[in-house]
């Protein structure tokens, strides 16, 4: 079987319902995207990892593993997610040290969440992009997922649900620069990363 590399297009979360969030994984040299479901807590590492400006006032468990591994020579060279069944998706972390290679089993969140940290790449097989994936029409000047990607990942976490449901997220833009930062600095003390992301985003607008 074939292996096909993916990259990180973003995380997608729905607002309606706490917690339920999914990780979007694109297809390096194709148009389809897998989306997998995660924990807040995995959303939010990956969050961390994909930003890199943002750095948490204490190490998260991912952190702390790759400290620990760095510390044992011990170095990640890439993700393989190589099952899914009953809409679970199972990963291998293939690790080395000392020219040993070795295949640890793990969560694919938390796989792809270490896979950040090593610059690692991450594979999957054909069979699994294509039982999975989701078919995208290719939008060059677009860094967003298509609609049709954005309804099948929303139906995914929440089910069928209206617009006019979800909230309308904070509003940044209102506020000037010096206090976005100041906001930014309060957000990643708090441990608010998904906010702290937003507002990086709208201080990176106006630089």
């Amino acid at each position: 079987m074939s292996l096909v590399r993916l990259n990180i297009k973003g995380i997608s979360y729905s607002q309606t319902q706490n917690g339920a969030y999914a990780l979007i994984l694109s297809e390096e040299n194709g148009d389809q995207k897998l989306p997998i479901v995660i924990g807040a807590f995995e959303a939010q590492s990956i969050a961390i990892a994909l930003e890199k400006e943002i750095m948490p006032p204490r190490p998260l468990t991912h952190d702390l593993f790759k400290t620990f591994a760095k510390r044992y020579d011990i170095v990640v060279k890439q993700v393989i997610i190589h099952k899914l069944l009953d809409g679970v998706f199972y990963s291998s972390i293939i690790c080395e040290r000392e020219g040993i290679e070795e295949i640890i089993d793990a969560r694919t969140s938390d796989a792809i969440a270490l896979a950040l940290r090593f610059d690692a790449p991450i594979f999957t097989y054909k069979n699994i992009l294509d039982k999975a994936g989701i078919k995208t029409e290719t939008e060059p000047h677009k860094n967003d997922l298509s609609k049709k990607a954005d309804v099948v990942i929303e139906k995914l976490l929440t089910g069928d649900i209206k617009e006019s449901t979800i909230p309308t997220l904070e509003d940044f833009s209102k506020h000037s620069l010096k206090k976005l930062k100041k906001m930014l600095e309060e957000a990643v003390i708090n441990e608010e990363y998904e906010k702290a992301v937003n507002i990086r985003d709208e201080i990176s607008k106006r630089q």
